[in-house]
């Protein structure tokens, strides 16, 4: 075993809860209810794919059948090979030609904002404030499909033909994904920007598609204020001539610069497109979208997906995970922004071909008050809801008192996604907004990997707080060495996948050598997902963090996802961020910033070095003595991007003491953050 995935320190966790007594029949039926049944069935997806996802493909329209269910040549897959479909018509025609096209497919809740600016830099007709309500819109199947059709023809006057890129860079309405339909009706591939990301983030990403069209907003709600979508967009045509064609939609009504010939407003185009659309025959391997993710080195990843076997796959995680039952007064809920793959797959392309309703906000959790989350749960009665340890932890710091005075007894299922969740958190989640009546899937997946990899199934699965539990169907996930050994129960290592499955990205859009060399070079035959993992007694998975996230201590290899999960699980640390920095000795020393709950902030240096002491000898215990942090920092917020992500790039150039100006700062929300920390290691 290479001494480079190694892990040498374990965190105990012996905590286990049962799916809930009466699960079932609260949600309408589990669709897998036992243990039993689980694992007999993943042994029949593993030993027999093509009779297991063949039945599942055959409950969509397909335009021609397919011949094959899987062809795998290493390290490409097709999945139902030259069959024919189309995504936008199984999310939305199938649904109205079924019968369904009054029901509710999309629920939308806009940043409830307070205007008493009126008029102050908003443009002319700008609209009143709406006092502080909240818009909401109900969109139907026949909605949705009307308004889809509509800008598909748009898409097309603007010349847009089957296999070109669309990049759409907007804030959270409906509108994207509706765009995101269109182009899936007409054949043509879109690339979501996180409406977060700066301009040069959408020149480096229009100009690797060769992208023409751009759809956007004028701006978007966020904390009440406009963050200035169109005006990134006129920066990044600035600076490439690819650009043809910008459409914008009038959101915010804030002033905006225009170019007479490119720029068309979204609702002065669509007013004259016609309702007819006919779907595009798209075969399966067709690809269906790129989505950008950032790479250690080098230019982001445009990661594709393709059409036939993401459609199949996102659909199948999507019921099965969240116990998505159709006319069941269910109401789904995931938080994520549709820049991240967790919202094209857990909002849009999952949700609509289930026929449950989804919902979807713009804006943040805390604004206009830490109790927004709890609010829109109470008053749509979500049922599933899906959200990230980040913010879960979050909601920790904010207090109990804010979920306590809403009623959350509508929902069913607990979901996190984004990164493991610490045990702690796992256990506030539980209690105070599940009540301890709501199942917990902790669900391990990738932009890569399309849909959910590791996660419990919330009939059938007992869960342990901090663990991602058992492979999804048809994933034949490992914990190897480099030689693609299985490693001992509870020995590190690293997280492959074996055998392909139908949503696996078929490759980075034009660099076929990255993508071999990312994926399939390391381990040979398998997809290296580049996450440390171990197996525990029971053979549940445990993600250990990024392989690059390890730190060697004097030669042990520790795990830094570990070491944070030991500092929550004390009373006095909400949120923990682990960093390696520099040693004379060691070679690699921990660094470890903290923020505390509100009852143990105190500003007596005295007690706060006795608190560090405390921290370290709790850590000793929870894991062992050589994964004690050498330095702690404690900070009233860790720097995090728009999505939630801690930014351990800039808190190992903090520990290590590297004040480089020209780091790379574009998705970090909150620079005051970045700057107290910064004071306070020079202070």
């Amino acid at each position: 075993m290479s001494d480079s995935v190694s892990i040498e320190s374990v965190l105990t966790e012996n905590r286990v809860f049962e799916p809930p007594s009466g699960f079932s029949e609260s949600v309408g039926g589990a669709y897998i209810k036992s243990l039993d049944e689980y694992h007999a069935l993943h042994k029949r997806s593993i030993d027999d794919p093509e009779g297991f996802w063949g039945e599942i493909a055959a409950e969509f329209d397909w335009f021609e059948p397919w011949s094959k269910v899987m062809e795998w040549n290493l390290p490409d897959a097709k999945w139902f090979v030259g069959g024919r479909t189309n995504l936008c018509h199984n999310c939305l025609d199938r649904q109205v030609n079924a019968g369904h096209g009054d029901d509710v497919a999309m629920i939308w809740e806009g940043e409830p904002y307070s205007l008493s600016l009126e008029g102050e830099g908003r443009g002319e007709g700008a609209p009143p404030g709406n006092g502080g309500t909240p818009e909401v819109r109900n969109l139907t199947y026949h909605d949705l499909l009307t308004e889809t059709c509509k800008f598909a023809n748009v898409l097309k006057s603007c010349g847009v033909k089957k296999g070109d890129v669309v990049t759409l860079y907007m804030g959270m309405v409906p509108e994207l994904a509706i765009a995101m339909l269109a182009c899936a009706r007409i054949g043509a591939p879109h690339s979501v920007i996180f409406g977060g990301f700066s301009s040069q983030a959408i020149v480096d990403r229009v100009v690797d598609a060769s992208s023409k069209v751009i759809v956007t907003c004028d701006g978007g709600w966020r904390r009440g204020s406009v963050v200035p979508l169109k005006d990134n967009v006129d920066a990044a045509c600035a600076k490439t001539d690819m650009v043809k064609s910008v459409i914008v939609l009038k959101r915010c009504h804030n002033d905006v610069q225009w170019t007479d010939g490119r720029d068309h407003w979204w609702h002065e185009v669509v007013a004259s497109a016609s309702e007819e659309c006919s779907c595009e025959s798209m075969d399966s391997e067709d690809m269906l979208f790129l989505l950008y993710t950032s790479g250690s080195t080098g230019k982001p990843k445009g990661i594709m997906h393709t059409t036939g076997g993401y459609m199949v796959y996102t659909y199948l995680t999507s019921k099965y995970v969240f116990n998505l039952v159709p006319d069941r007064d269910q109401v789904f809920w995931c938080t994520a922004d549709i820049g991240w793959v967790t919202g094209h797959s857990y909002i849009v392309y999952g949700l609509l071909p289930n026929r449950v309703p989804t919902l979807m906000y713009e804006g943040a959790p805390n604004f206009p008050d830490a109790a927004r989350f709890w609010d829109i749960v109470e008053r749509h009665k979500v049922t599933q809801f899906y959200t990230a340890p980040t913010a879960i932890r979050a909601f920790m710091k904010w207090g109990d008192e804010h979920p306590r005075k809403h009623d959350l007894s509508s929902l069913k299922v607990l979901g996190t996604v984004g990164e493991p969740i610490n045990p702690e958190a796992w256990m506030w989640y539980h209690k105070v907004i599940g009540n301890e009546k709501c199942p917990i899937v902790d669900t391990w997946w990738q932009t890569e990997t399309g849909g959910h990899m590791i996660t419990p199934l919330p009939g059938a699965t007992p869960t342990v707080p901090g663990s991602c539990t058992l492979p999804f169907f048809g994933i034949d996930a490992a914990v190897v060495n480099e030689n693609g050994e299985e490693m001992p129960v509870n020995t590190g290592g690293l997280l492959v996948i074996r055998k392909p499955w139908p949503a696996m990205l078929r490759g980075i859009f034009g660099d076929r050598e990255r993508f071999i060399e990312t994926y399939f070079s390391r381990v040979e035959g398998m997809y290296l997902a580049g996450d440390s993992a171990r197996r525990d007694e029971r053979g549940y998975f445990w993600i250990m963090g990024r392989i690059d996230d390890v730190i060697n201590v004097a030669g042990h290899r520790l795990g830094t996802m570990e070491i944070e999960s030991a500092l929550v699980s004390h009373e006095s640390v909400v949120e923990a961020a682990v960093v390696g920095m520099p040693h004379e000795i060691k070679g690699t020393a921990i660094a470890a910033f903290c923020t505390l709950d509100p009852g143990h902030s105190t500003g007596d240096v005295a007690q706060l070095e006795t608190l560090k002491q405390t921290l370290r000898t709790h850590v000793a215990k929870e894991i062992g003595a050589i994964a004690k942090p050498d330095m702690i920092r404690f900070t009233d917020a860790l720097p995090k991007t728009r999505s939630g992500k801690i930014m351990r790039r800039l808190l190992r150039s903090i520990a290590s003491g590297d004040t480089d100006p020209n780091q790379d700062t574009t998705t970090l929300e909150d620079f005051s953050v970045l700057a107290k920390l910064r004071e306070s290691e020079e202070g």
